[in-house]
């Protein structure tokens, strides 16, 4: 990881790193006119069309996955291609990576557990199809389950997410099909790499191996991405972070996927533990620490910019990102529902979400205005406790993941987030959820919560991390950037110095805490 900026300096000849054109925070390619904006741009940044594609799209848009949910349908069991860190298994609760299901579904048992999800769920706004396998590697299943629910809930928005072995074949169909979101799984441009990750691919009728397979895999992926770029469909391409196999190789991975019109560049931690069953569980491949994921994303953002609040989501996961309510939905409890579709309501209750969404905003870009001229070059990363709407709503011991956020005089910053082991448990904390879950944000200043018990605080403060509960059930950006004056005030009257922090465990993130 430490050639990773050197590296990203002096990419193949052989990757076109493209012509970019800047313009009012949206980058846009010379060679296809696609848009190429953030996760974190807001709707003064977008032009309008982009603008309605991803405000409500919690996995394109980072400000919306405070606030809308969505869900996954596993119809597409089948796959094309092998990849070392996934395992993927059915009828299985217990682990929230991708590639597990608890069941797999026809399309028609998928189109009425989508109106069912909806009509609970109100702020359910996108229907993806990742798998469990690879979506065209089961072309007649997925896009019959989109046709259904394009017919049957208009309003929501339809996403695929593919390897792109076979994704060159199946523009046209994705275009009519309305799907306005593509996500592609690229993890190299040098097949030589490819050759440790994946072991083969069926391609053809035929079945390759080593280089010969990573050679036609990343061919058909690229082509595939400028394809949708060309006719106007926003993708999406994630990573898998594999240390000292394509840690430093990503830099070029970005560069390759920007000039081929990618809107967003999400890169993610492999995770590998032994029990997932994975070539690289096995085989002893570590995934990659905290510090090292930010340090590549940091190098990254500016070519494209970085999705940083990707959980990793289970094929057939449901609700907001950071939860899974698809325990809720199984097909018994589906076919026993009274399904009432009610567009009106979920218009309605819709709206009321942008109206807390824009008071959000405005509360932070208010805190943010006493900043106006002020400068510091410190910089320091805290973790928040909550249950989403952007709100400071969750307990310590009650938390399943901490969001992140880095706080400068520019304001907040999210940059990714912490899963953990549920502290409390039937009322009484567990010490060892406790160190662990202080490994997992120890490069951290500050944890926010509503609340927090005695033991936990005092082990926080030890540990040098202050517990904040001051603004609880406050918006988390307006709150953070109030916390951040006061310590920055306290830095300069002398009453400590600032020092940096490091050194925090990225958890697995494949266990499901219990509630």
């Amino acid at each position: 990881m430490n050639a990773v900026v050197e590296r990203g300096k002096h990419v193949k000849a052989g990757v076109d790193s493209g012509t970019i054109m800047q313009s009012a925070g949206c980058r846009a390619s010379a060679k296809t006119g696609q848009a190429s904006c953030g996760s974190q741009a807001g709707q003064r940044d977008l032009p309008s069309e982009i603008w309605e594609k991803v405000k409500d799209h919690p996995c394109y848009s980072e400000e919306a996955h405070h606030h809308y949910a969505r869900m996954h349908v596993a119809v597409a069991p089948a796959c094309n291609i092998q990849c070392n860190y996934c395992n993927r298994k059915y009828d299985c609760a217990n682990e929230s990576r991708p590639g597990v299901v608890s069941e797999k579904l026809t399309p028609e048992q998928a189109v009425r557990k989508v109106l069912a999800v909806a009509t609970r769920i109100p702020q359910m706004t996108v229907l993806g199809i990742a798998g469990p396998g690879d979506p065209l590697a089961n072309p007649v299943k997925t896009f019959k389950t989109f046709e259904l629910v394009a017919k049957a809930a208009p309003d929501i928005k339809l996403c695929l997410s593919t390897n792109g072995l076979a994704l060159p074949d199946h523009i046209d169909t994705i275009a009519r099909s309305k799907i306005d979101h593509v996500t592609v799984t690229i993890n190299m441009v040098d097949p030589e790499i490819g050759a440790k990750i994946y072991p083969w691919i069926f391609f053809n009728h035929k079945r390759y191996t080593g280089i010969d397979a990573a050679k036609i895999l990343t061919d058909r992926q690229l082509q595939g991405l400028e394809m949708l770029s060309e006719r106007g469909i926003l993708c999406k391409v994630n990573s898998v972070m594999i240390p000292n196999i394509n840690d430093d190789h990503l830099v070029e991975v970005n560069k390759a996927v920007k000039s081929r019109g990618a809107f967003l560049h999400n890169i993610m931690p492999l995770i590998s533990a032994p029990e997932h069953g994975t070539v690289f569980g096995l085989n002893g491949q570590r995934g990659p620490t905290a510090q090292e994921l930010k340090a590549l994303q940091d190098a990254c953002e500016g070519e494209i910019k970085m999705m940083r609040h990707c959980r990793q989501c289970r094929a057939d996961a449901v609700g907001l990102l950071g939860e899974d309510r698809s325990a809720e939905f199984t097909t018994d409890q589906v076919m026993r529902m009274d399904v009432q579709y009610d567009l009106e309501m979920r218009e309605a209750y819709q709206g009321r979400v942008e109206d807390e969404r824009a008071a959000k905003v405005a509360a932070a870009q208010k805190e943010l205005a006493e900043f106006a001229g002020e400068m510091s070059a410190i910089t320091l990363l805290v973790a928040v406790a909550t249950k989403g709407s952007g709100l400071i709503n969750e307990h310590f011991g009650h938390a399943k993941e901490f969001q992140v956020y880095e706080l400068s005089t520019s304001g907040a910053k999210f940059v990714g987030h912490r899963r953990v082991d549920v502290y409390c448990q039937g009322g009484y904390g567990e010490e060892d959820r406790l160190s662990a879950i202080m490994r997992g944000i120890h490069d951290c200043h500050a944890v926010f919560v509503s609340k927090i018990g005695g033991c936990p605080k005092s082990n926080l403060i030890k540990a040098g991390i202050e517990p904040v509960d001051q603004y609880a059930h406050e918006f988390i950006e307006k709150s953070a950037i109030a916390w951040f004056k006061s310590y920055l005030d306290k830095v300069k009257r002398g009453e400590f110095q600032h020092v940096r922090r490091g050194g925090a465990a990225l958890p697995q993130g494949s266990l499901i805490s219990a509630a």
